[in-house]
């Protein structure tokens, strides 16, 4: 199936799949004329990448665990790597909380007598 073809099937842009290409998680087939062709195999293998994108995880880490993913086998190595993705994305949680809470007593500040600002509901945000 041409790129065209694979966008429509998976919902993915020509676009990204031809960045997929570029960073080696998609491979395409080559007419005389240039034009990509794919194996209907492809289909499965963006979906897997968009979930895997979807997951936090990057296309370098992604095209770390691809090899395991085609051979069907479950390593050591790929397991820790998902723990660490896994972990990285714990880390980043912490920190949009922590974010979250400034972000509140700063909102709580500014709504309170002592703010020295004015306080208007009119009903906009922009207000």
């Amino acid at each position: 199936m041409r790129i065209g073809e694979l966008a429509t099937k998976t919902g993915v842009s020509v676009r990204a799949l031809r960045y997929y290409e570029e960073q080696g998680l998609l491979t395409a087939a080559r007419s005389g004329g240039g034009q990509r062709h794919y194996l209907d195999e492809a289909i499965d293998r963006v979906h897997l990448i968009q979930m895997l994108y979807a997951a936090g995880l990057s296309s370098r880490t992604i095209l770390d665990l691809l090899p395991c993913v085609d051979a069907k086998v479950n390593t050591p190595q790929s397991r820790a790597m998902l723990r660490a993705e896994r972990d990285r994305i714990e880390r980043q949680i912490a920190q949009l909380q922590q974010a979250r809470e400034r972000l509140d007593r700063v909102i709580a500040l500014s709504e309170g007598p002592a703010s020295g600002c004015a306080y208007t509901d009119t009903g906009t945000p922009d207000s």
